[in-house]
């Protein structure tokens, strides 16, 4: 995607707006020029030529983050009145997050919780790894379809730790397909997917649950592998 168009739009109301965010992009800029999902949201808004979109260009700000690799539903705030009301939605983790992870092996259970702790590798600035000193971290894991080496999981994390998913899951023996850092490359890349986000809206008052569908490539790569069951 080298901008956003209606069709990436999820979910849109005076004060936020919920965009699919593909694998490969990055949401903020990062010193390089590289194109941002900020910036096409802001380009789409800007784009519809009403007073409304120009302020909401204007004040366009971006509410949580993915990984550059991971896909799946980003949400912006379009109002600086609002804007600190949704900050506090955000930072008291009154959003619920589900991913969908697609990872190596069986799984031993059909449902899991990991509650180890986060923190940074001290021998690799990029990774982080699960440590007695690391901050909470609480992962629930539950098994929507088991394949014949791999497993298409749902996830739902209760904090917000830099790659909680992907640490959880590689400690646990389930790395995600296609993930470099804590296990193996895919020619289809990370396969792990923001695909809802659930939440009453502290301006309104309205109960807002946001979907993203599964890309075709995790279908692609579970698949590759074969099915038994």
């Amino acid at each position: 995607m080298n901008g956003a168009s209606n069709s990436h739009v999820l979910y849109r109301s005076d004060t936020l707006i919920a965009v699919e965010k593909p694998r490969g992009i990055i949401v903020h800029g990062d010193g390089t020029g590289a194109p941002t999902l900020t910036d096409a949201v802001r380009d789409l808004l800007l784009a519809e030529g009403t007073d409304a979109s120009q302020s909401a260009a204007r004040d366009l700000q971006c509410l949580q983050r993915l990984d550059r690799d991971t896909s799946g539903i980003v949400l912006f705030s379009l109002s600086k009145q609002t804007q600190g009301a949704y900050d506090r939605l955000i930072a008291e983790h009154a959003v619920e997050k589900h991913y969908r992870a697609l990872v190596e092996g069986r799984l031993p259970k059909a449902a899991q919780t990991y509650t180890w702790p986060i923190g940074r590798d001290r021998h690799d600035a990029r990774k982080m790894r699960v440590s007695h000193t690391g901050k909470a971290a609480t992962t629930h894991a539950r098994l929507l379809e088991q394949h014949a080496s791999t497993a298409l999981l749902d996830v739902l994390i209760e904090t917000g730790r830099k790659h909680q998913i992907r640490v959880h899951l590689s400690h646990a023996g389930h790395p995600i397909v296609g993930d470099e850092l804590y296990g193996r490359p895919h020619p289809k890349g990370l396969m792990l997917h923001a695909a809802e986000l659930s939440f009453r809206d502290p301006v309104t008052g309205e109960s807002i649950d946001i979907y993203s569908p599964l890309p075709r490539r995790f279908r692609a790569a579970a698949l590759h592998t074969g099915a038994s069951n």
